[in-house]
């Protein structure tokens, strides 16, 4: 054979060789694809190695001064892979003595170090690869189980497996709890805070690749995520943690001592809409619990504390002023077939009185009867009269949610005499004149009076003013006028005028504060009312709510207070919600020196008798200057201006000289240290004092002859 058919044989058998390689490759794929693709598409769903997810950090959640409401902590799980491969059983047996004991000395003492020896030798003979060591440990602990013997050694070299696990942490428990809220990681039932920012609170998952050791455990294969998680950033919410502690502590009381049901207080700045305070506690067999946001996600019917939106809405179509007087009935009167009656005794006496008085005392009657008188029928061109009440109360952002940013407000209800013509009847009007026949939020009850006292600028409630990042702010969320103005300058004065006197004499002046003064309406309504009328046996209980704003002059916050079914101490708003929005404010009031006046701007009081300084001694210009800075009446009848004293005639106090002998002890007492002082040692007498402030007593008794002798004072 000549060297080219050598060649050429060669290559037939290479070729040869290729082709059979390559039909047995086409073979073996025909079968792996159709005889076993099953198989293999089941190994390849149930991956031995993946990438699985690693939680990002998630965002806090702070308060309006930078305190912590709600944070991510991290924890680690400690668990420990006997079969990795750098662990040979030369390493382990050397070790694995001072491991069991630093186990059980260090981690868990439910275990001798002879248990834990063993525990770890039978996994080892098990081949364990996800061995739990400890659960839900700090940093620092973690830390510490790093440096034991053979887990020292790493992940690959140790069988060391740390994987962190993030907990959501509540500083301060249970203070606003439900407003914080929470967000499930499927997004399903989110709720609060949490619930509505958690895209950016939630940050962006890792990835890392993890290695399936049983049926139901993987495990990471390195320490470190192939890709990192990035943080969520933080949120800065209006809430003030002070008030808002102060808001849950005098509701909690409240439910209390009433027995009541369910609560609410909001608390809003009336300039920014910023609700500093959201509190909601209802009776659970547990004891009262923040279980629903009541204040933002469910409806109401007003009762009293709405009368103020028709009385409005007639000033501003001029039908009324409020310092003319309107029929009340003596507290009494039926419309069509049912009786209404005043709940105040006043009225029985009264058959008419001013609107400013009406209010004040909360008629049902006289806000009814103008309701009626005005908005009752159609006028002379055909026009429902009733529409004109619903335009005013829609001019007035009654008929439309606030936006507040969480989930869940409802829609307000008001009737429309046409639209819901089936369901309006004669006693609609006067019902809903008077906070019946509708429903509302508190909140958007709430952000109604907030325009009032906001000079008729109606702001959307909020609670969150900043997103956060670890730079610092990357939006911030200003306040947001959803109605520049409600109401006219005058109706928006009267309105104030209104509320103004329903605390100096109407239904809240138990309430007053001669500190400061606040403005508001009590409101006591009827809950299965309906039911009542109809003469059912169904039972009837009591809503009672508060809602107004302070300082009176210059409003800077308002709140409403809403206790529903108060079942002992009285049913009425201004026994039940009232003290609860008192106590708040005062609190308010003596954290926030801002809202304080300066002593010369309070009325000064007239003192008289044990108000006065009486007995008091020293000299005549020291005493003259106290009497003038305080602003105190005063005379003088003096000889002697350094043995000055005061005696108290009425309003008035009168300087006399304190009567001295020659050579005799004077009297000092009343008089400060430094007046004593100066007196007796002109007289050659040497001093000695124990205390501090005036003298109360002397050693020596005045009248007695000075013989160089030493005496005793004691201040006080």
């Amino acid at each position: 054979m000549n060297i080219k058919n050598e060649v050429l044989v060669r290559m037939y058998i290479v070729l040869a060789v290729f082709l059979l390689l390559a039909v047995l490759l086409f073979a073996q794929t025909v079968k792996i694809s159709y005889f076993q693709g099953e198989k293999w598409r089941a190994i390849a769903k149930d991956n031995y190695v993946k990438y699985e997810s690693v939680p990002a950090l998630r965002g806090n959640i702070l308060s309006d001064d930078g305190s912590l409401l709600a944070a991510s902590i991290d924890k680690y799980d400690i668990h420990f892979d006997l079969k990795v491969n750098g662990l040979t059983n030369k390493v382990f047996e050397e070790n694995v003595d001072s491991l069991a004991y630093c186990l059980s000395k260090y981690v868990n003492n439910r275990y001798t170090p002879g248990g834990q020896l063993m525990r770890l030798k039978e996994a080892r003979a098990k081949g364990a690869r996800y061995f739990t060591i400890a659960k839900d440990v700090s940093y620092e602990k973690k830390n510490q189980i790093s440096e034991f013997p053979i887990f020292n050694r790493g992940r690959h070299r140790g069988g060391l497996i740390v994987e962190r696990v993030l907990k959501r942490d509540l500083p301060f428990k249970l203070l606003a709890k439900r407003t914080i809220g929470y967000a499930s990681r499927e997004g399903a039932h989110d709720v609060g805070i949490e619930g509505a920012f958690d895209k950016f609170l939630s940050g962006t998952d890792g990835q890392r690749l993890t290695l399936k050791v049983s049926d139901k455990t993987r495990i990471p294969i390195n320490e470190r995520a192939e890709i990192e998680p990035e943080d969520g950033t933080h949120i800065q919410t209006t809430l003030d943690i002070g008030v808002q502690d102060v808001a849950e502590e005098a509701l909690m009381d409240a439910l209390k001592y009433h027995k009541a049901q369910s609560g609410t207080v909001i608390l809003m700045d009336v300039k920014t809409g910023q609700l500093k305070a959201l509190a909601n506690l209802e009776k659970t067999p547990n004891g009262y619990w923040e279980t629903f946001n009541y204040g933002i996600g469910t409806k109401i019917e007003p009762g009293s504390v709405l009368k103020l939106a028709p009385v409005m809405a007639l000033l501003e179509d001029g039908k009324i002023d409020i310092h003319q007087n309107i029929p009340i009935y003596n507290g009494k009167r039926t419309f069509y077939d049912v009786e209404m009656v005043d709940s105040s005794s006043k009225s029985e006496d009264m058959d008419s009185t001013t609107l400013l008085n009406a209010f004040a005392m909360s008629s049902n009657v006289g806000i009814a009867s103008l309701a009626t008188k005005h908005y009752q029928g159609t006028d002379k061109q055909g026009n429902v009269k009733a529409k004109k009440l619903l335009r005013r109360l829609e001019q007035f952002n009654i008929t439309y949610q606030t936006g507040i940013e969480l989930a869940g407000e409802p829609m307000p209800f008001i009737k429309d005499p046409i639209k819901d013509s089936k369901d309006w009847s004669g006693l609609t009007l006067p019902w809903m004149s008077i906070g019946y026949e509708m429903e509302m939020t508190p909140l958007q009850i709430l952000a109604f009076y907030n325009a009032v006292a906001n000079d008729g600028k109606y702001m959307k409630p909020y609670l969150v003013s900043d997103i956060l990042d670890k730079e610092g702010c990357i939006k911030h969320i200003s306040p947001s006028v959803l109605n520049e103005r409600i109401a006219s300058k005058n109706t928006i004065d009267n309105a104030k005028l209104l509320l103004e006197e329903v605390v100096k004499t109407g239904t809240a002046r138990k309430l007053k504060n001669p500190k400061y003064h606040f403005s508001g309406k009590t409101g006591t309504s009827q809950i299965n009312y309906k039911g009542r009328r109809k003469n059912t046996q169904k039972k009837v209980g009591y809503q009672s709510s508060f809602v107004g704003y302070f300082p009176s002059n210059q409003p800077r916050y308002s709140c409403i207070v809403v206790i529903t079914d108060p079942k002992e101490n009285g049913n009425y708003g201004a026994d039940v919600a009232g003290p609860v929005f008192r106590k708040i404010i005062d609190n308010i009031f003596f954290l926030k020196p801002e809202l304080h006046l300066a002593l010369n701007d309070y009325k000064k009081p007239k003192l008289e008798g044990k108000d006065l300084p009486e007995n008091f001694a020293g000299n005549l210009e020291d005493m003259e200057v106290v009497l003038k800075t305080l602003d105190i009446p005063y005379q003088k009848q003096v000889n002697n201006p350094a043995m000055t004293t005061s005696i108290v005639r009425r309003d008035t106090v009168i300087l006399i000289d304190r009567p001295k002998g020659e050579n005799l002890i004077p009297n000092v007492v009343g008089m400060g240290v430094r007046d004593a002082l100066y007196v007796l040692e002109n007289e050659g007498v040497e001093v000695k004092f124990k205390g501090r402030g005036k003298v109360t007593k002397q050693s020596i008794s005045p009248g007695t002859r000075i013989k160089g002798q030493t005496i005793h004072l004691t201040l006080g």
